[in-house]
């Protein structure tokens, strides 16, 4: 079975030493679900991982595309995650909600 070649890291805000969980982890409640069921959905073979805190709290909830490195910012809900999933699939950033 082949590896999939790109991954979607999905900020969660876990910290260490007990720190409360940040912005992405609050506001991200099932999107680890919905990213699955449509990329499954979309026939893409994209691997899903859940982070701990990727460091962007004032710019979150993060998603970020590798081995593209795209960082989008705001993620707040499945409209932009369809968004984001479009521009992989054509191969393009979504400039809207890039992290400069």
């Amino acid at each position: 079975m082949a590896v999939s070649t790109q991954q979607i890291l999905v900020c969660q805000s876990f910290r260490v030493k007990g720190d409360p969980k940040g912005i992405c982890h609050k506001q991200t409640d099932g999107f680890l679900q919905y990213l699955e069921e449509e990329l499954l959905d979309r026939g893409m073979d994209v691997q899903v991982i859940a982070t701990g805190c990727l460091k962007q709290c004032e710019h979150g909830p993060i998603l970020v595309v590798q081995p593209e490195n795209w960082w989008y910012k705001g993620v707040t809900s499945t409209a932009i995650i369809d968004a984001i999933l479009d521009g992989i699939e054509d191969g393009e950033q979504v400039e809207e909600y890039l992290l400069a």
